[in-house]
């Protein structure tokens, strides 16, 4: 009878502990995403009100991400040198911070496949706030990678992305990726790059806003360029805001 009981109290109550403990994940994921954005906030009051950037020289050395550096092509980044890890403490404080509770490291892990490994499960919006882009003939080109966008350009702050929770999917399925995509390609309006916002919160995703502020924000939708083999669908990828309004979330108007 005891046992009996028992089972029946554990079969209450373990739907409540899950989702105490998503709660918990989610909590932290979003103190983290606040923490990265006011370490660029920091690194904006410091470098003449720019962001850091994302990717500098992604097209030559490829060796600089915003959370960190590698000594060569191939290898995962590191926080030591990162741009942004003098603002979070230093390197051990950045590597901690970027290693996302309610990411599946067991499925994914530090040393499994990744076009960005290093990031820790968080994206940024690199695609404005980590370079520098002007605008002509309806098309955002990029005129500089080597630094990130002034504050002042971004006409609304506090509804524009800075970072998110972040994966990909990749042909192995779910990967590390450290930039949140925005909806449209800025060089090609119309266009869909594959999603790396991750919902990955009971359906949720953390976004850190260029103010400072932390939302949950629900997925809206998502899509599936068919360029790599898993559909970012089935794996909680996409965006949220509505599918009409484009790219209003991440770009500067």
């Amino acid at each position: 009878m005891t046992v009996a009981v028992l089972g029946l109290l554990i079969g209450v109550l373990a739907p409540s502990l899950g989702a105490s403990r998503d709660s918990a994940r989610a909590a932290a994921c979003a103190a983290a995403l606040r923490e990265l954005q006011v370490a660029n906030l920091s690194h904006a009051a410091s470098s003449n009100g720019r962001f850091v950037a994302g990717a500098a020289n992604i097209e030559g050395a490829n060796l600089e991400r915003w959370h960190g550096r590698r000594e060569a092509v191939g290898e995962p980044f590191t926080p030591e040198g990162g741009a942004l890890s003098a603002h979070l403490g230093g390197a051990a404080t950045s590597e901690a911070l970027r290693e996302c509770a309610g990411f599946t490291w067991s499925e994914v892990g530090p040393e499994a496949p990744g076009f960005e490994r290093g990031g820790g499960g968080y994206g940024y919006n690199n695609a404005f706030v980590g370079v520098v882009r002007s605008e002509r003939g309806g098309v955002w080109e990029i005129e500089t990678n080597r630094v990130g966008s002034r504050q002042e350009r971004f006409a609304r702050p506090s509804a524009t992305a800075a970072f998110t929770d972040a994966g990909f999917a990749a042909d192995a399925g779910l990967i590390e990726y450290s930039f949140a995509e925005p909806p449209e390609w800025p060089e090609h309006p119309g266009s869909r790059p594959d999603p790396s916002v991750h919902f990955r919160h009971r359906g949720r995703s953390g976004v850190a806003w260029l103010d400072g502020h932390v939302t949950s924000e629900a997925r809206a939708f998502s899509a599936w360029s068919q360029l790599y083999l898993s559909d970012p669908g089935p794996l909680g990828l996409g965006w949220f805001g509505r599918e009409a309004d484009g790219n209003a979330l991440f770009d500067y108007e």
